[in-house]
């Protein structure tokens, strides 16, 4: 959902709820932490991609405990990603 005038935070609330930041520049305090935040998820990211595509290249069969662990990491990857983008499109749009 995209608010006028506000940036999605790359964290939830204590209740699980989107938080939302009202800022009318760039630079400040909270918006250089979220920023922070957003490249440690992307970077975060390439890394579970990086170990996913290594655990489907092994010769040996990877154990169903891997593979659930693997997905739970790469759903948490997208969603932060999703979030980054649905994000940074409330900004540019």
């Amino acid at each position: 959902m995209r608010r006028s005038g506000m940036r999605l935070l790359p964290w939830s609330g204590p209740d699980g709820q989107p938080c939302y930041l009202s800022t009318d520049h760039s630079g400040g305090f909270l918006s250089q932490l979220a920023d922070d935040m957003e490249e440690v998820q992307v970077s975060t990211g390439e890394e579970v991609l990086a170990r996913a595509t290594e655990l489907l290249r092994e010769p040996a069969r990877p154990s169903v405990d891997e593979l659930r662990f693997c997905v739970h990491r790469l759903c948490e990857a997208l969603r932060d990603a999703l979030r980054i983008v649905e994000s940074r499109g409330g900004r540019t749009g």
